[in-house]
């Protein structure tokens, strides 16, 4: 239906021009706009070199690619840069797009991409138009009003969550900007308002509790208020409040560098992106208590962290969740400590699946098990995946604040079907922020469970189940392991030095590990420390620490510099 639709909508009435042009609200990054301009051009992980060749012209290595191109997210980069050589490729790639797929055919005719493109070709019009012929801008205007058109017949049929929100944003933007498209305003703001309403629950989050989709949900909104407010109409109800709830939200799914929590499919969001949002926003809120999206919080002096405190997804939004319950990171003033490996799948289909399991988090993992369970291979919208199942449906959590530290307690019965185990973790952090302790327990707590934990055991003839509990490292980690195998130093660039130590009967060893990170052409190579042991009896607990060595200043003057990676 959306290539029949697509093709109609290309006899449609074109539009007459702006009746007002949002401002470019959209960031690029100067260095990538600078490499496509050199011919090297990087979408979804793939690196294609093809200096003067048209971006149309390439033979997309995967699906991702296809979609990432034609979202026209790249347009931003070249703005960013903003000289001759950046406009005429923008140009240059902008109308070629116009005669090969302007009449309704390719695969960028989904309601979702539709909706990116034209905000980025709302955005950008002045960029693009200046300097072009009559007829260039009439066919501009034309292919404006046929996607406009598609988004009125299709965007409906999006995707619930970020794809709808993409469709009726770009549909909003028409309707606004465009003359003779006013008949849409109305229609996409109440269907805007409506999703709002379905998908933005009371914590402010959404179904997928993915962090960076939550941020890419939030511009949205905010790009949307602010263009109905520059023409002077009102906000659905629903969208006011959700842009009151996922404010607070975000701020406390943020780590001390600014970039957000990486879970469940979720990378820490461009630079500036969530600042800016925010600022748009007007909201100011905090939240105070509670778990932020399924998520808890932890932070005191420059120290921050964020536990996966809720059950994973479920249904269709469990597509790219994480098996990740009760996995924490920590970051120290700008510099991240422990993370976990993050999301895949702009590496392939293997790292994808790598990513998504407990293995691949910094939390408890027994016997080589995730804590959550990939089903059968489906059809979700566009592509196949896998949904999550078997995973935890008791996530009890509480937060306490003491006289000199605040605590975390949870547990999750993720276990307990397999093994009759529940896993119980505890993170505590000083009120300074230089030290965080944690406890993590196996324990058998019903009598059902205990018969299950007993025939566990009897399969692997009383030896003991095996239990592993990781904290993947940052890549600009350099660690060593101290005190004969009792500890590991681990020291910052910053010039902070942490110290990890751990009581019970466990063993202690550094293993390689990976940091997948979008925007990079091939995972990182980083490290791990793991705490390995056996659950003997109905209960196993080990106990461990983080704390800054007492030779490390309370404020330490970060001036080292990142390495430019001219790839992202």
């Amino acid at each position: 239906m959306n290539r029949v639709h697509a093709r109609l909508a290309a006899h449609a009435r074109p539009a007459d021009g702006f009746v007002s042009q949002p401002e470019p609200r959209t960031v690029g990054f100067f260095a990538r706009g600078r490499q496509m301009i050199a011919g090297n051009l990087m979408f979804a992980g793939h690196l294609v070199e093809a200096p003067g060749a048209s971006l149309w012209g390439i033979t997309p290595p995967d699906v991702a690619f296809a979609e990432e191109t034609h979202g026209f997210g790249w347009l931003d980069d070249l703005a960013a840069v903003g000289d001759l050589k950046a406009r005429r490729l923008a140009q240059e790639w902008l109308w070629d797009w116009i005669e090969r797929y302007g009449r309704g055919s390719g695969p960028g005719w989904t309601p979702e991409l539709v909706g990116r493109r034209m905000i980025r070709w709302i955005h950008h019009a002045l960029f693009v138009l200046r300097g072009q012929p009559a007829e260039r801008s009439e066919a501009f205007y034309k292919a404006l009003g046929a996607q406009a058109q598609f988004l009125a017949r299709r965007g409906a049929s999006s995707s619930p969550g970020l794809p709808r929100f993409e469709a009726m944003t770009g549909l909003l933007y028409a309707g606004l900007s465009l003359e003779g498209m006013q008949s849409h305003v109305e229609p996409a703001r109440m269907a805007l308002g409506a999703e709002c309403q379905r998908q933005v629950d009371e914590q402010g989050g959404i179904p997928t509790r993915n962090p960076e989709e939550l941020l890419e949900v939030f511009t949205l909104l905010t790009w949307a208020q602010s263009a109905l407010e520059e023409a002077d109409m009102g906000l659905h109800p629903g969208h006011t409040d959700a842009i009151v709830r996922i404010a607070p939200t975000l701020r406390a799914l943020r780590h001390a560098d600014g970039g957000l929590a990486r879970f469940h499919g979720g990378g820490r969001g461009l630079d500036g992106r969530l600042d800016q949002a925010l600022a748009a926003s007007g909201s100011k809120k905090r939240r105070i208590e509670g778990l932020a999206m399924g998520f808890a919080r932890l932070s005191a002096g420059r120290t921050s962290v964020v536990i996966d405190a809720s059950p994973p997804p479920s249904g269709v939004a469990s597509s790219n969740a994480h098996a990740s319950t009760l996995a924490f990171e920590l970051t120290s003033g700008r510099r991240p400590l422990i993370v976990s490996c993050g999301s895949g799948e702009v590496f392939g289909e293997d790292w994808r699946r790598a990513g998504r399991a407990t293995l691949s988090h910094s939390t408890l993992c027994l016997q080589g098990y995730s804590s959550a369970r990939l089903a059968p291979t489906r059809w979700v919208g566009q592509a196949r995946r896998e949904l999550l199942e078997q995973a935890p449906k008791e996530v009890p959590t509480y937060i306490s604040h003491l006289s000199e530290s605040v605590r975390f307690e949870g547990g999750h019965d993720g276990y307990v079907a397999q093994h009759g185990l529940t896993h119980a973790r505890s993170l505590e952090i000083s009120l300074d922020g230089r030290s965080l302790r944690g406890e993590d327990y196996l324990v058998a707590l019903e009598p059902p469970a205990k018969k299950r934990f007993d025939k566990a055991m009897d399969a692997v003839k009383l030896s003991g189940l095996p239990f592993e509990i990781r904290f993947h490292l940052h890549p600009d980690v350099d660690v060593a392991v101290d005190m004969g195998g009792a500890a590991a130093s681990m020291a910052l660039k910053s010039g902070e030095i942490w110290v990890f130590r751990f009581e019970g009967k466990a063993e202690m060893r550094l293993e390689p590990s990976v940091y997948l990170e979008k925007g990079r052409l091939r995972p990182r190579a980083a490290k791990q420390v793991v705490l390995s042991g056996k659950a003997m009896q109905y209960a196993t607990r080990v106990r461990w620490s983080l704390a800054k060595a007492q030779d490390t200043a309370i404020a330490v003057r970060d001036l080292a510099k990142d390495e430019t990676d001219l790839t992202v």
